[in-house]
Order: structure tokens, then C-alpha cells, then sequence
């Protein structure tokens, strides 16, 4: 097996809907905000190579959107989805399964873009079959008010329409690979589980999008169900710290992977480390 991290960009978020409840005089000291109270975080995905398959975990915004959209997005720096892949050694045509561990924009916008003559839109990986859980998609199509704007049908319907739209579940995904089930953030996000050669390492997508968002009520003001996001990290990290498991953080802008560590405030960071030191 391979892993390959993919930083496809950075992007703008206000901080106070990142952490909630949690002052900015403690956010502040792990992540600088500019005049508008905006901190810059990431987009990252992660590529597992089997050897009989190559699987894309998320892929970011895309770029079919018009200004309107992105406008408060901020969209900067990163290898972009198309050369990042190449940085790492694939093509779009190379990636078998695209696992989405749930349908925010910010996580399956690139699997869409639009065709060549911008009459309508078609799948980034043509070979793949794109995988998310039934809970979700039920779930994003229905809207809500809640969420407004999270769910561009653009991004969704093609899926469907091209017939490579694949419904999965908690349990073994491939050799290798399994899959948890959480509800706080979105119902149905999918935690990605990869046995490395015997390390563990979590996909911890929108349930800890960052290292600052392992004490237990650091949460955003976008996870649905508060209580819920609590649990299901309480859960985890105990887990992840008895079994020495690797956390590998979507949105942190300077932290890709750490490890764990009892503290007597709790669970937090212990190694910061990356992919390739594993």
C-alpha cells in the first residue's frame, strides 16, 4: 500500500464558526485570524494506492462555481486537484474510487467539473465510482435551512446521473480500509480507517478538522448535533490514544498527521508528524 498526501488548497473561514463556543482569546493562540477575524486553513485529501486500486478521499472545492460563490471563500495557495495528483505520480483517469466522507462543498466539489464546451457538467475521474453513505446523500438532497448553500446540486446530481454513484457503510471498504459512521458534524460522515503497514491512521475530515480540535468541546458552529460531535470524538480519540493510532487532519493548515497523548486537560497532539515519516 501507498499513501499520498494531496494539499489541493487553502481557503478562508471565520474563526469564530470554527471553534464555537471557544473564545478567540484561546482559538488565537492556535490560529491567526486577519482584520475580518478570517483564518486561513486547508484542503487536503489523502490517496490510498492498494496496488489494484487507487481511492481519492475528498476532493475539494473544484472550480465550476462562478465569483459569486468563492467570493468569500478566498480560495489560495495549495497544488490544485489536477496537479497534485500529477505531483504524485497519478491522473485523474488513474483514480479507481472516490471516497467522500460527505457531501459539503468543500469535500466533493471537485469531482464534478464542467465538460468541454461548458454546455454542462461531467466526472473529474471518469473511471471511478464515487462512494459516500446513503445517510448523506438522503440527507443533502432533502436541503435544510440549516445548510443552505452547502449542497450546490451541481456537485451532486452528475454523480447520480452518470451511474458511478455507490452507497457504502461502516465496515471493511477494501483490504486495509474500513469505515466509521458519525453523525454530529452531518448525518452520515464517513471516517475513513487505513491500516499502514500495521500503523492505523484516521481520516478525521470534519469530526477534528484540526489538531486545535481535539479537546473535547473546541467544536464548529457548523457541526449540527454539538452533543453528538462530543460523543463521537470522545469515542475516537480514546481509541486512537490506547491503540497508538495516526490522525490524519484535513483542514490544519500546518499539521498533516499527529499523534495522541493523555494530558491532565485531556487528549491532545502529541508527534507532529507527516506521511512520509510513516
Amino acid at each position: 500500500m501507498k499513501l499520498s498526501s494531496l494539499h489541493i488548497s487553502n481557503f478562508k473561514v471565520d474563526g469564530g464558526a470554527m471553534f464555537g463556543v471557544i473564545p478567540k482569546a484561546l482559538w488565537g493562540r492556535r490560529f491567526a485570524s486577519d482584520e475580518n477575524n478570517m483564518i486561513n486553513i486547508a484542503l487536503r485529501s489523502l490517496i490510498i494506492d492498494t496496488g489494484d486500486r487507487v481511492i481519492l478521499v475528498d476532493n475539494g472545492y473544484g472550480d465550476k462555481q462562478d465569483e459569486r460563490f468563492f467570493r468569500h471563500v478566498y480560495l489560495n495557495g495549495g497544488d490544485g486537484l489536477a496537479a497534485g495528483l500529477s505531483k504524485a505520480g497519478y491522473s485523474a483517469e488513474d483514480v479507481t474510487d472516490v471516497l467522500l466522507t460527505h457531501l459539503h462543498a468543500d469535500h466533493c466539489g471537485g469531482g464534478v467539473k464542467w465538460n468541454s464546451d461548458r454546455t454542462g457538467y461531467e466526472l473529474t475521474f471518469p473511471e471511478a465510482d464515487y462512494l459516500v453513505s446513503r445517510e448523506q446523500w438522503d440527507w443533502a438532497l432533502a436541503g435544510n435551512i440549516r445548510e443552505a448553500g452547502s449542497y450546490p446540486e451541481e456537485n451532486l446530481l452528475p454523480m447520480r446521473e452518470s451511474g458511478k454513484l455507490k452507497f457504502v457503510g461502516e465496515g471493511d471498504l477494501f483490504p486495509g480500509i474500513s469505515l466509521r459512521m458519525v453523525n454530529g458534524h452531518t448525518p452520515g460522515q464517513l471516517i475513513p480507517v487505513v491500516d499502514y503497514n500495521g500503523t492505523i491512521i484516521v481520516f478525521a475530515a470534519d469530526l477534528i478538522p484540526t489538531a486545535a480540535h481535539i479537546p473535547l468541546i473546541w467544536n464548529m458552529s457548523y457541526d449540527l448535533d454539538q452533543l453528538a460531535t462530543i460523543r463521537e470524538k470522545e469515542s475516537l480519540l480514546r481509541e486512537a490514544l490506547d491503540n497508538g493510532y495516526v490522525l490524519f487532519l484535513e483542514h490544519d493548515l500546518n499539521i498533516e498527521c499527529c499523534t495522541l497523548k493523555d494530558t491532565p486537560g485531556g487528549i491532545r497532539e502529541d508527534r507532529i508528524i507527516s506521511l512520509q515519516d510513516l
